[in-house]
């Protein structure tokens, strides 16, 4: 009879357990998809926001920016394997009533893995196609609704009841002749045999929920996304060794996930390291492979402290993972950082107890950066251009700035208590190692289009997941130098 309530406080707590966890999936606490490309000749901003479970219904929304597109239809498959071929029909999308130049739609999720959601825009000027990279994997299981528990759980008292009776009864009344009254020892034997079928009926249930409760946890361990394990040794002489351990949700998932490494512009690793909890040193570097699961990296100089570590890998297949790991490093009196190597630093105000925010930056080496915004309070859960100045020292927009690992720039997304980590680029928070997979010849976005053309501004689409303060690293790069601003900001609900 305590079988519902069972039930449901195991759930409520590895659903807890779950939570507790959050900053452990790719782009950490940042399930949000953000993407901004061509469709052939129309530019979409899209958003995707996957299930929590698979299979469940993805929620997709995307801006034209041209005033005349006619219609988009949207339909999701694997970036690889033989999930990649056969696409089913797509989904029309919603264009919204007040902005015509606004769709909306749901597309199922039946399967975890690395997935696409390929856009099909129709308008005057032809047609055009654009395939996201979407990571999809279960995040949490879902409660049952109380309303519902409680429900069940009375069905089950009302059945439970009426079988102890009628078993109780038989025992009683099942040897009298028609008409003949249960005596004193009819009813005994009926009131034992009752007793005994209940203690019978509470021993199953109880077992009934042990076996359900084992088969779900079995079930969360297979189903839930966890990255790999991230395991860090730092030498005295900073030497620093990085190795990945193994993940079943991985291995289990070859076909669509497989768990070979690609490089992403450029490097099959890329390393922030962020000394906790001022957030006052940061570092963005690249190790090198020195096995099947090793990296190595030896580190700048560094003051010593405790570091919060987030490593960017992606796989084969498009499917990105960001591991996370904390290490106390020594005070390392090594060499600066090597712009060579896309290897960088930046220094920034400890953080404070209370959010100051500035809409300027000052960059190493002189001149700024400038955050262009409104007054406009920011909101989670909202699609947002993120818009960034250069300027020299007298003030001017800088006229040389440079392409940094193939984009214009890079931007991470921090929040002061590290539950949310995202690392972005111009296109969005899709891996570009992902998009170029998704995006096959002659479709494939170019990331370097209009790189001959640099101006001294650096957007960067991206939504807030949950509200809190934030702190965000803006990354480009100048006359052969990586110069990085840093903007404290407070997301509202």
């Amino acid at each position: 009879m305590l079988s519902i309530r069972r039930k449901t406080h195991y759930r409520l707590w590895l659903l807890a357990l779950l939570l507790t966890s959050a900053p452990c999936f790719a782009h950490v606490g940042s399930p949000d998809v953000y993407f901004d490309g061509n469709a052939g000749p129309y530019r979409l901003l899209v958003t995707v926001r996957p299930p929590p479970m698979i299979p469940g219904l993805a929620q997709i929304e995307v801006r034209s920016e041209s005033p005349d597109i006619r219609g988009l239809k949207a339909v999701p498959l694997y970036i690889v394997g033989e999930g990649s071929k056969y696409p089913p029909a797509p989904d029309q999308l919603q264009r919204s009533k007040d902005d015509p130049q606004f769709f909306t739609g749901q597309l199922w999720f039946m399967g975890s893995g690395s997935l696409q959601v390929r856009l099909e825009a129709e308008g005057p000027q032809g047609s055009g196609t654009v395939a996201v990279p979407v990571p999809a994997f279960a995040m949490r299981t879902l409660a049952m609704q109380r309303t519902l528990g409680w429900f069940l759980f009375a069905v089950m008292s009302v059945l439970v009841v009426a079988f102890i009776s009628i078993i109780g009864a038989g025992s009683r009344e099942g040897f009298l002749d028609p008409g003949q009254k249960a005596g004193r020892t009819q009813s005994l034997r009926g009131v034992i045999v009752g007793g005994i079928a209940a203690a019978l009926l509470i021993a199953i249930l109880f077992l009934g929920n042990a076996w359900w409760n084992a088969e779900a946890s079995s079930r969360a361990l297979n189903t839930i996304y966890k990255p790999p394990a991230l395991s860090v040794d730092v030498s005295p002489n900073g030497h620093l060794t990085l190795s990945i351990g193994e993940s079943l949700w991985h291995s289990r998932r070859s076909r669509t996930v497989m768990t070979a490494l690609i490089p992403d512009h450029g490097h099959l690793m890329h390393l922030f390291m962020i000394r906790v909890p001022q957030m006052d040193r940061f570092y963005h570097l690249h190790p090198w492979r020195t096995g099947e699961t090793t990296f190595e990296e030896q580190l700048p100089a560094m003051p010593a402290g405790r570091y919060q570590i987030f490593a960017d890998i992606v796989r084969a297949s498009g499917f990105p993972d960001t591991m996370v790991a904390g290490v106390d490093i020594p005070d390392l009196p090594g060499a600066p950082t090597d712009a060579a190597s896309d290897d960088s630093t930046a220094l920034a105000p400890a953080l404070p107890a209370a959010l100051q925010s500035s809409d300027t930056a000052p960059l190493a080496g002189g001149g700024r950066m400038v955050w262009e915004r409104d007054t406009t309070p920011i909101h989670a859960k909202r699609p947002i251009w993120f818009r960034f100045r250069v300027e020299d020292q007298a003030g001017k927009p800088v006229q040389d700035l440079e392409p940094y690992m193939g984009m214009a720039g890079h931007a991470e997304f921090v929040s002061f208590d590290r539950s949310v980590f995202a690392h972005v680029h111009p296109e969005g928070s899709v891996a570009m190692a992902a998009l170029a997979l998704a995006n096959p010849s002659p479709e494939k976005p170019d990331a370097m289009a209009g790189m001959a053309h640099m101006s001294s501004e650096v957007s960067f689409p991206y939504g807030f997941p949950k509200p809190g303060d934030y702190r965000m690293f803006i990354q480009v790069k100048r006359a052969g130098q990586v110069q990085t601003g840093v903007f404290d900001v407070n997301v509202e609900p």
